[in-house]
């Protein structure tokens, strides 16, 4: 069986830490023949202290530092670090199923394949009708689009991209190594770059992780906006928009169809119908998909107001990067 390297970059995870390495330990494969490599980016918590107590236990997990602190640099730390022909890039964030690193290292030899990944599914650690209601937002195509990762499959596909996957170490040094200035998107970006080099992605539908998502508005709107924002820079610093795909961009749209109106209202009035209908339409949209979503573990109004917080910051993320690549192009930078 090839060897296999399991890469976490980390940043103050101290609340999920825990739980991710104790997926990680009681998996079923041969740690014999593996490494688990954490990347810490200067935490500011006790995440190192955690690590290195499983440390002294298990001298398969090795702690290295990342000073720069963006998550694609702690990335290639790692994969320059590991030893193994299959390398899996995962996340601090979310647990994993005992199967998870045997089926996906299996499948991505059987698939002759540059990666393979499984579906996503989204969970909350602290449980209340708030929490509950962020998850089934994130859990809905309103809020996450049509990424196939997300959404599921009845059998194995090629896609676009995955979440947390497993790569052969050649698909490294033929296609490259994460683009290190991007703060978000890295991952996206990389696999679009295999693919539009003849690189085959595959979704694993039977292979699940748990990935715990954010518990209150403020957290939800921060992530969101910076998502929103590293689209547009994504789009600048690669010099092309195929790097990512359109969901990412409809925030941005829908956004743009409500103030942009109220801005022309100034010279027409009338430009004013097209911010009240764009508005009106999407608040009976998702108030309709909140009342479908409605269960005794969640709250209709937290489930609208996810969704308005999810959508409105991940537009204005968006928007401000918009001006910011202007400001760029006018400084020439």
């Amino acid at each position: 069986m090839s060897k296999i390297s399991i890469i976490i970059p980390c940043l103050s995870e101290e609340k999920y830490i825990s739980t991710c390495i104790k997926s990680i330990l009681n998996s079923d494969i041969d740690f014999k023949n593996c490494e688990v490599l954490f990347v810490d980016g200067n935490s500011n918590d006790k995440t190192v202290e955690i690590i290195k107590t499983y440390q002294e236990k298990y001298g398969f997990i090795k702690l290295l530092y990342n000073p720069k602190k963006i998550t694609p640099v702690s990335m290639n730390i790692g994969i320059k670090e590991a030893k193994g022909d299959c390398i899996f890039i995962i996340s601090a964030h979310a647990s994993y199923p005992k199967d998870y690193f045997k089926k996906l290292s299996e499948n991505l030899v059987k698939l002759n394949a540059n990666c393979v990944g499984g579906v996503l599914i989204t969970d909350v650690k602290n449980k209340n009708k708030k929490s509950n209601s962020i998850k089934e937002v994130l859990s809905h195509p309103l809020g996450v689009g049509n990424a196939s990762f997300r959404t599921g499959s009845s059998k194995i596909k090629e896609v676009d991209t995955v979440a947390f996957g497993c790569y052969t170490r050649e698909s490294f040094k033929n296609y490259g190594l994460y683009n290190e200035k991007l703060v978000r998107n890295q991952d996206i970006e990389l696999n679009k770059r295999i693919i539009k080099c003849g690189g085959k992605i595959y979704l694993i539908p039977d292979v699940k992780c748990t990935y715990y998502a954010r518990e209150n508005f403020l957290d939800l709107a921060k992530n969101n906006f910076n998502n929103g924002y590293w689209n547009i820079l994504t789009a600048y610093y690669t010099k092309s928009l195929s790097s990512l795909s359109l969901r990412h961009f409809i925030p941005l749209l829908f956004i743009s169809s409500v103030f942009l109106p109220v801005i022309f209202s100034i010279f027409y009035t009338k430009f004013l119908y097209i911010t009240f209908f764009s508005l009106g339409s999407y608040l009976l949209f998702v108030t309709i998909i909140s009342f479908k979503l409605k269960n005794n573990e969640n709250n209709i109004f937290n489930l609208i107001w996810g969704f308005i917080t999810l959508h409105f910051s991940y537009g204005l993320g968006s928007f401000v990067g918009l001006f910011s690549v202007i400001k760029k192009y006018i400084k020439g930078n």
